[in-house]
């Protein structure tokens, strides 16, 4: 057969397939008519169009697509009560920053929202006004101190601030409940009359997200590192107002320019300065010198 006809033969098959699978794609998406919720059906038909494109793009082998399969499989598998490795995956591919961007306050003056992180599994315990949240006393001593306020400046009186973090060698108390005790480095707050908050911690440290797993392997195959900066997690409410989903980032930390999970906002970094301020530290009941960061969460109105 010359390489003229093998050519022809070629290009008609390919336009046969084309017709086949667009007609397939079209099949899919008419079998959702009935869907009775418009959000629904809006997300299916478009979630079917881009991955039946996906695969007429990178025509991936029947093995290929198997490992696929077993690597969803997998994460599935690793996840738990205290771990979401769906989630992980999520913040790895950049799609849980790209959601919260989307959905992210449209006041200029809010606080930015980041990601939730694998970890927030757990109820966080009520604490007290001014209560360490470390419980080991293994890390350099920080105090945390600011408002939560309405985007018109206004004091919210009760916000409620909900706080985690990992310990400095980078773990949270659900991946090591043999070290560390059930509650460690986090704490339920409610802000005071005057929307004032305060807590005692340990200096926060860059860390690798959990790299015992199907992300873990995701990472590795592409040679991307696992480190994220060091940072709190907040979750502040208000009545009247819409939550925010946050971090605070340790100005200065390692990683800041290429966190993992591609979370970093810069109005988000703030300095955790060290303090040698003997009042302050009668004041927060802890020992010269410490680390000391003040900033405030501005909630817009819902």
């Amino acid at each position: 057969m010359s390489t003229e006809r093998t050519t022809d033969r070629t290009a008609r098959l390919s336009g046969e397939v084309t017709d086949r699978t667009a007609h397939l794609t079209g099949e899919v998406v008419d079998s959702f008519q009935r869907t009775a919720d418009p959000r629904l059906h809006e997300l299916l038909t478009a979630l079917t169009r881009h991955l039946h494109d996906f695969v007429r793009e990178t025509e991936p082998t029947m093995q290929e697509w198997e490992r696929a399969i077993g690597f969803l499989t997998a994460t599935g598998q690793m996840s738990s009560d205290t771990r979401q490795e769906f989630i992980l995956l999520s913040d790895v591919l950049g799609i849980s920053m790209l959601v919260e961007t989307i959905n992210g306050h449209r006041d200029p003056g809010a606080t930015e929202s980041t990601v939730l992180g694998p970890f927030h599994m757990t109820q966080s315990p009520v604490r007290e006004l001014g209560a360490n949240i470390d419980l080991v006393g293994s890390g350099e001593p920080c105090v945390v101190r600011g408002r939560v306020l309405s985007a018109d400046g206004t004091p919210l009186p009760g916000a409620v601030l909900d706080v985690w973090q990992a310990d400095p060698e980078g773990f949270y108390d659900v991946q090591r409940p043999d070290i560390q005790p059930a509650g460690n480095g986090r704490g339920l707050f409610t802000a005071d009359a005057e929307g004032r908050f305060w807590f005692r911690t340990c200096l926060p440290s860059p860390y690798p997200i959990p790299t015992d797993g199907p992300v873990g392997e995701l990472l590795k195959a592409t040679d991307r590192h696992p480190y994220r900066p060091a940072h709190i997690h907040f979750i502040a409410s208000a009545a009247g107002h819409a939550p925010v989903t946050t971090h605070i980032f340790v100005a200065g930390s390692a990683y800041l320019d290429s966190d993992a999970v591609f979370a970093v906002k810069e109005s988000l970094v703030q300095d955790f300065a060290e303090t040698d301020d003997p009042s302050l530290a009668r004041e927060f009941g802890v020992a010269n010198p410490f680390r000391y960061t003040h900033f405030d969460l501005v909630l817009e109105t819902a």
